[in-house]
């Protein structure tokens, strides 16, 4: 039988300062161990270095791993404030599998009741996706795509053991571009539902922290 420690950290990591306010605002606290919210800044390089950087601070060793915030998505019938949970990431640098997701899944519909919760592989891109672009990811398999967090990931598993999870808030899909993120609506209905996905991380950290055998 093996256990992290008991104080294992979580690192939460997002691109957008308004994903950082929607996060940082909605923390009622019940975390199992420590918690660090970091601002990566936009795009797969700025999270690649990010959190490499600060995965090698001492304190963050065994850290459990949970890229977040806003995504597009890529199936019909999605709609802004669904809930994305990844099995896997993928981007052409890799792939990352994520733990524990159907724990994420429960505890999503728990924070969060009345939003459809979507599971599947989140692919990422370095640019924003409009248009075509959405279903020739789609015919890949993934449900949805972001920027930072399949480098997230692998930035992630590549600094050492960590567990991953990546969970994102769908602000615009097929029927419901947006023109940017604060536009009324979709963007509004992103960002409360990103305020209330806190409670659902704490319990996936938390049970990473239950004995394995």
């Amino acid at each position: 039988m093996s256990t992290q420690p008991a104080t294992a950290p979580l690192l939460i990591a997002c691109a957008l300062g308004i994903e950082h306010l929607a996060l940082r605002t909605g923390d009622r606290g019940g975390a199992g161990g420590p918690v660090t919210l970091l601002r990566t800044g936009m795009g797969p390089k700025a999270a690649e270095r990010s959190v490499t950087r600060r995965l090698a601070d001492p304190a963050l060793a065994g850290a459990a791993v949970l890229a977040t915030g806003f995504c597009a998505g890529l199936a019909p019938g999605m709609h802004p404030g669904d809930l994305v949970v990844a099995e896997e990431t993928r981007d052409p640098d890799g792939t990352v599998p994520c733990v524990e997701t159907d724990l994420l899944v429960k505890e999503l519909v728990r924070a969060v009741p009345g939003r459809t919760v979507h599971t599947g592989p989140l692919t990422g891109s370095d640019h924003v996706v409009r248009g075509h672009e959405r279903s020739d990811l789609l015919a890949t398999g993934a449900i949805a795509v972001d920027m930072e967090s399949a480098a997230t990931l692998l930035s992630a598993v590549r600094a050492g053991e960590h567990p991953v999870a990546a969970v994102r808030v769908v602000v615009d899909a097929p029927q419901h571009e947006l023109v940017r993120i604060g536009t009324v609506g979709g963007g509004i209905s992103a960002f409360r539902v990103l305020r209330s996905v806190l409670p659902a991380f704490h319990e996936w950290h938390r049970s990473l922290l239950l004995p394995r055998r």
